[in-house]
């Protein structure tokens, strides 16, 4: 789960992770008055979306006097931001930060993650901040500096040290940093996220460190957990389909093919679409149906699938283990009995009660639904039904 800069920093206040003065608005009467609280010779105006990348597309200004403020507040309030993280159609801009700008002497990069490979906690720092990570990894991969933690000896003085050193930080600034980097790591043990991110972590004209930036996610598993955090969530951030998804414990992503894939498991559905770009078609979505699921469940998911306007073909690839074939089949029917598609529906079933669900699809009278003989088979058909229906 995603949330916003304001609420991340609000996050990192609780933490003593020091960030700078700031008030979150969602109308230019509020902008008028935020100004007033922040005394300060020139504000940044920051649109809160879940993306990155927002400055390279006019989602962060610079103005100079409230009336520059309130007008940008007005330009931004609304509109969808797209960035290179959002789709095609942008992000609404509900809220938006105001915050005192800094006079900043340098950039950093920092952030810490779970390593699931070396199964511990990892620091990554940069002396690159305020440029994207992965294109400073792939061009000066000595800028990096990669720190893990062990889960059982938890951060160390000489790890906040290296990381310090690095950054040719002096005196006061050491002691600042570790309660920086201490603040991090309490903050995600407490609250199960997945990754926290500060670029940039800057050092001002006065010596401070601050979070000028602030990422946070959290693992969508452990949510349940902290209702706290689960409070935070904006589902304006999120697709419509994925909200109604969530409804219905799918795991669904909006993609922008025009193949519709209903599969089970997460490494099934990433080799389904794998298959069906290999055979020159472009799936639509990512649609995890589950392993324990029901007829219900099968039922909205052929629905979200479907709704989508761009879809020419439906591709179901079932390996019933957990799952049985036959609760597919009857979730598909059910569905074609409250939506009328013409759409074709490739179908391959397979595993647990495989015989049952191709039975009962044979028997039924509907056209479009077409039995393939195995994955290859069915990959093949939905991109050649797709390309002469689009």
């Amino acid at each position: 789960m995603n949330i916003h800069e304001f609420q991340a920093k609000q996050l990192f206040r609780d933490y003593k992770i020091p960030v700078p003065e700031s008030s979150v608005v969602t109308s230019a009467e509020q902008a008028f008055t935020a100004v007033h609280a922040l005394p300060s010779d020139s504000w940044a105006v920051k649109a809160q979306v879940h993306a990155g990348g927002r400055g390279k597309v006019g989602g962060v200004k610079i103005a100079n006097t409230t009336a520059a403020v309130v007008d940008s507040v007005n330009q931004m309030l609304g509109q969808q931001l797209i960035t290179q993280q959002t789709t095609a159609a942008g992000l609404p801009i509900n809220s938006i930060l105001i915050e005192q700008t800094t006079a900043i002497k340098r950039e950093f990069y920092l952030s810490l993650i779970i390593d699931r490979h070396a199964e511990k906690l990892c620091f990554i720092a940069s002396i690159a901040g305020g440029m994207d990570i992965e294109a400073v990894a792939a061009a000066t991969p000595e800028k990096i500096i990669s720190l893990f933690i062990h889960p059982a000896a938890g951060l160390q003085a000489y790890q906040c040290r290296q990381i310090a050193f690095a950054f040719d930080l002096q005196g006061e600034q050491l002691k600042a940093l570790h309660q920086l980097m201490a603040g991090m790591m309490q903050l995600f043990l407490d609250k199960d996220a997945s990754q926290i991110e500060i670029n940039p972590l800057v050092e001002t004209e006065t010596g401070e460190l601050l979070a000028l930036d602030a990422k946070i996610n959290f693992d969508d598993n452990a949510c349940a957990l902290h209702k706290d955090i689960l409070a935070l969530r904006d589902t304006r951030q999120e697709g419509e389909k994925e909200n109604t998804a969530k409804q219905f414990d799918l795991n669904y992503i909006t993609l922008e093919g025009n193949i519709g894939c209903m599969v089970n498991g997460a490494g099934l559905a990433m080799a389904t679409m794998d298959l069906v770009k290999l055979k020159g078609g472009t799936p639509a979505n990512f649609l995890d149906v589950g392993g324990g699921t029901t007829i219900e469940k099968v039922t909205e998911a052929f629905k979200l699938i479907i709704s989508d306007k761009n879809v020419k073909a439906v591709l179901v690839n079932i390996f019933g283990g957990i799952v049985r074939c036959d609760v597919i089949a009857q979730g598909i029917l059910g569905a074609l009995a409250q939506i009328k598609t013409d759409l074709p529906v490739i179908v391959r079933l397979e595993g647990t009660h495989a015989e049952e669900g191709r039975a009962l699809l044979h028997n039924n009278v509907a056209p479009n639904i077409i039995p393939a003989e195995d994955l290859d088979h069915a990959a093949e058909q939905a991109v050649a039904l797709a390309r002469g229906a689009a």
